[in-house]
């Protein structure tokens, strides 16, 4: 760990059970609860970058936690305490093995499928003439498979009753619980001036009780519109304005880069670093509504020891 940055420093904790380390995420286990530091390690195109960015961790952490308390009252969720901005502690839940992933305009992904030429999209029919970033008349679903390794796959709502992965009945509150979810995100985001684009919520298991788990409406795990303009530029049919990860995505597109098979990963000096890290902070400061502070990174140890 450097003096600005929580890389990749492991630490060792009495009572641990095991211990996991994910792109972006190091998550201690002690049995049933789990504490999980949100380093500044920052991934794209399912590759982690040469360099962190300083309190990433921090702004994510801080932001998940905001959003999972502001939807507790709709379905429980995994999340018991922050003990420190890089620090999130609760429950272990055994996952359920889809990403629900909610749509409110065609883009992303679904753009791209919308204009090869499919119209039978996760089971369901899109109109012709739709344009990129138009808005449906609805949220759709589009679920995916959660993959252990590689990718994870788009998946229709027949073939996830076909192959079992949830019961009937479980699938009818997955699916009303997403929307119900998705339907505050858009609420909270239309107070900042934004629009929620489409997201992912995952869930899972505690206890035979169904819980929401992983973080919820981040700009890494969510795309936004600045309302303001949209209609402008979408009667220009111009790109939008975008409140989201896209911007990392952007630059390693731009240097060549975009993690396929003998594409080399581009350096990134203080001034790249930078540009992120000053992006992260903007992206902090329009969703939460403040400047963004960071904490001292040196406290994310003794944090988690005072609670165990």
């Amino acid at each position: 760990m450097s003096e600005q940055t929580v890389s990749n420093k492991r630490f060792s904790f009495p009572g641990q059970t095991d211990f996991y380390r994910g792109k972006v995420r190091d998550v201690y286990y002690f049995g049933e609860h789990m504490a999980i530091v949100v380093t500044d390690r920052i991934s794209a195109f399912d590759h982690i970058l040469p360099e962190p960015i300083p309190y990433k961790g921090q702004i994510l952490n801080t932001i998940a936690a905001h959003f999972l308390n502001q939807t507790s009252d709709i379905v429980p969720n995994w999340l018991e305490q922050v003990p420190h901005p890089n620090v999130s502690m609760g429950k272990v839940c055994k996952p359920i093995k889809l990403e629900m992933v909610v749509r409110a305009h065609l883009t992303g992904h679904a753009w791209r499928t919308y204009d090869s030429g499919l119209r039978e999209l996760w089971g369901g029919v899109l109109p012709e003439g739709l344009r990129q970033n138009d808005p449906f008349p609805e949220p759709i679903l589009t679920p995916a498979t959660k993959a252990d390794e590689g990718h994870d796959e788009d998946i229709s709502e027949k073939e996830i009753l076909k192959q079992r992965i949830v019961s009937p009945e479980v699938w009818e509150r997955l699916k009303s619980l997403s929307f119900q979810l998705f339907k505050r995100g858009q609420e909270m985001a239309q107070e900042r001036g934004l629009i929620l684009v489409d997201t992912k919520y995952e869930f899972g298991w505690y206890h035979h009780e169904l819980f929401l788990i992983d973080e919820i409406h981040t700009p890494d795990s969510s795309r936004y519109f600045y309302r303001d303009s949209f209609e402008e530029l979408q009667s220009k049919e111009m790109p939008q304005r975008h409140l989201s990860k896209e911007f990392v995505r952007e630059w390693l597109m731009s240097q060549g880069f975009q993690g396929k098979n003998g594409q080399a990963m581009p350096e990134m000096d203080e001034g790249v670093v930078q540009m992120i890290g000053d992006r992260y902070q903007e992206l902090y400061r329009t969703l939460m509504g403040k400047a963004f502070q960071g904490q001292d990174i040196s406290e994310i140890e003794s944090s988690i020891l005072r609670v165990l």
